[in-house]
């Protein structure tokens, strides 16, 4: 049976950098808010694919790794308590008779906004998963798409598997964390940038990282979900079992608009058509911020995804307190909550 309809202000799906700043923004008005994304942790693209990765275009920081940058907006966000509904897709989205918005979820949630926030990115995520035999059963106990955090896996045998940014940057987080690491990849070569593939190659120096190259998955050993072994091979048809706990597959993701497409918005080649001084779509009270939304002139920036997810917060305080008038205050004068 569906949980009871949950009530909120605003409606926020997806918890990338943007939907982060969103509920900042919308807290700020005194707005509450409720976050929903496909990804099992918060962080969109910056914790999926490039954790580790420095962004320079960042007011205050002249350099933040998009890791950093997610967890300094899960502090922002933090003192206006959003309700985060991770590992579940939106799929309905309808109006009540009280001309507010429900969304349903692919975990049976009801979410009734008066607003609501598409800061989708590209669209939702789903993540390539290897073809191994029986890896259903070990997903989400030894086999884990997404790193929620760190120290999960210390003192951790672990396999990662993969030649790209995430695969290597992951691999750079968690040496010394891990009991041990074996990066495992089809090719002797990396995708990743060429600093990170120093820093590997001085780690696997060290005897911190093992690579095993030219190799791929081929099998997986152990019981009741929980790993003993990977199984490699070559394309040469050399076999090599690895000991490990843990398996951390990194093909990349795989992004799809999904029931975006049946919402009713006037979509345009994947992107959504807003009002740039409200972020509205065609729909009243939706809104789209971020990479997702699109205008004449629009910038593809962070810097212009947390611009308009100041404007989209404002336009939605109309609906949801359309009996106050909002007295607009810079944050260091109105202060956060608690605050003296």
């Amino acid at each position: 049976m569906p949980d009871e309809r949950q009530q909120t202000d605003i409606a926020i799906v997806g918890a990338g950098p943007v939907g982060l700043f969103a509920v900042f923004e919308c807290g700020m008005l005194g707005l509450s808010c409720h976050v929903i994304d496909t990804l099992d942790a918060i962080g969109g693209q910056c914790t999926a694919l490039y954790p580790e990765k420095p962004i320079y275009d960042i007011p205050g920081y002249p350099v933040i790794d998009a890791s950093q940058l997610i967890e300094r907006l899960r502090e922002q966000a933090a003192p206006f308590a959003p309700i985060y509904h991770l590992g579940q897709t939106v799929t309905g989205l309808s109006r009540t008779d009280q001309d507010r918005w429900c969304l349903t979820t692919s975990k049976g949630q009801e979410i009734e906004a008066a607003a609501v926030v598409i800061a989708a990115g590209t669209g939702a995520f789903g993540f390539n998963r290897p073809p191994l035999d029986g890896i259903e059963a070990y997903e989400g106990k030894s086999v884990f798409y997404l790193v929620a955090r760190r120290e999960d896996f210390r003192a951790k045998r672990l396999v990662i598997a993969g030649g790209g940014d995430s695969a290597v940057d992951w691999t750079l987080a968690l040496a010394g964390i891990a009991a041990h690491i074996t990066l495992v990849h089809r090719r002797a070569k990396f995708r990743a940038a060429p600093e990170s593939v120093s820093r590997l190659n001085a780690l696997v120096e060290q005897g911190l990282v093992e690579l095993a190259t030219p190799f791929q998955l081929s099998g997986l050993e152990g019981e009741g979900g929980n790993l003993d072994a990977v199984m490699l091979s070559s394309l040469e048809g050399d076999q090599r079992r690895v000991e490990a706990d843990v398996l951390l597959p990194f093909y990349g993701l795989a992004a799809t608009l999904g029931p975006i497409t049946d919402w009713g918005l006037a979509l345009d080649r994947n992107v959504i058509p807003v009002n740039p001084a409200t972020c509205e779509t065609n729909l009243p009270g939706v809104h789209a911020i971020g990479d997702i939304a699109d205008y004449p002139g629009k910038l593809k920036l962070i810097l212009t995804g947390f611009a308009e997810a100041a404007a989209a917060a404002h336009a939605g305080f109309a609906r949801a307190r359309p009996d106050q008038a909002l007295h607009f205050e810079y944050s260091t004068t109105k202060g956060l909550p608690g605050d003296a």
